[in-house]
């Protein structure tokens, strides 16, 4: 088995190395073009997409690199960030958002409904998908209820 993670950030770098995993210090938004097409059966972008300067380049390297796609981000539509702003004013801080307005690395601000729209828009395949709020799955209403979701995605094929 062959894994390989990027990171921008040297502090988790180091925290990679120490446990004995093969990380390379890179800026994932340049692309991945050094990795021929499907070098690995699965590429992670758990707590990515969020932060990324160009979310449309980076999923389409992420597409063509690995045969699938593990995408996980932060619903920035659960309940209690809508019940913030509504009641609040304010812009929401939650377990799975943990940040203020002026420190964020939060570049895009997408809920369960908007990824899966745009999935079906770049004719993206959701292979599945899983919902959590406080280590719990989500059943119903993950748009509302749940706090990241997880989707397993790969490229539609020209027959669908």
């Amino acid at each position: 088995m062959k894994a390989e993670g990027i990171d921008i950030n040297e502090q988790s770098i180091h925290r990679c190395v120490a446990k004995g995993l093969s990380v390379l210090h890179r800026d994932i938004d340049k692309g991945l073009v050094e990795y021929p097409d499907e070098s690995f059966d699965y590429v992670i972008l758990n707590q990515s997409l969020q932060q990324v300067a160009h979310l449309e380049t980076v999923l389409t390297d992420a597409l063509r690199v690995g045969k699938k796609v593990i995408v996980g981000f932060p619903n920035f539509t659960h309940y209690k960030a809508r019940l913030q702003i509504f009641f609040g004013g304010s812009t929401p801080v939650t377990p799975s958002l943990p940040y203020n307005w002026y420190d964020t690395p939060n570049l895009h601000f997408l809920s369960i409904s908007d990824f899966v729209e745009y999935c079906r828009e770049k004719r993206i395949r959701i292979e599945k998908t899983a919902y959590f709020s406080n280590g719990k799955a989500v059943g119903f209403f993950p748009n509302l209820f749940a706090l990241v979701g997880l989707f397993l995605i790969s490229k539609r094929e020209l027959r669908d």
